[in-house]
């Protein structure tokens, strides 16, 4: 099958992957741009996996003040570099971790910094494994190594923490 260049701009906005690596998916899965969007979506988060132990020092800081200004919280969200710190899809993630600790009130970044005496299932009390807010079928560490495929960088969450009037 011929791919056109309109299959190809479509790929790409859902994905934003390269213009080569989407014309080589369409052509792998003959034009079917669902199958070629899952299989640019895997190579992406195995490159992304690959990625996970690379030094994060630039980034930014989001903060989140939810309606009423009541509740709010503050994330800092690590990349590899400045470049893609000020990215719309970056920010975008910042805001949206800052969201959720809003509205979720997670206590511990990930497994690894519970404590042995917690009570909590770690799906509740830490802010990588708890469902998105605005997709309960994705993790909040799924949502991450979406951004991270889409970039190409190592991307982390540094810190958080909520503020709430009278806690």
């Amino acid at each position: 099958m011929q791919v056109s260049t309109e299959m190809i701009r479509e790929l790409r906005g859902r994905t934003g992957a390269g213009i080569m690596d989407t014309k080589r998916a369409l052509e792998a899965t003959d034009g079917d741009i669902d199958q070629a969007e899952q299989a640019l979506r895997e190579n992406g988060l195995a490159k992304a996996a690959s990625k996970s132990d690379r030094t994060t020092a630039e980034g930014i800081i989001d903060a989140y003040i939810h309606a009423g200004s009541r509740i709010g919280a503050m994330v800092e969200l690590n990349c590899e570099t400045d470049f893609v710190g000020r990215t719309p899809e970056f920010r975008e993630l910042a805001h949206n971790i800052a969201m959720q600790v809003a509205a979720m009130a997670p206590l511990y970044l990930d497994e690894s910094d519970l404590p042995e005496d917690e009570q909590g299932r770690p799906e509740e009390v830490c802010l990588l494994k708890q469902s998105f807010i605005k997709d309960p079928g994705k993790t909040i560490d799924d949502l991450i190594m979406d951004v991270r495929a889409k970039v190409g960088e190592n991307i982390r969450v540094g810190r958080f923490t909520r503020f709430g009037l009278g806690q």
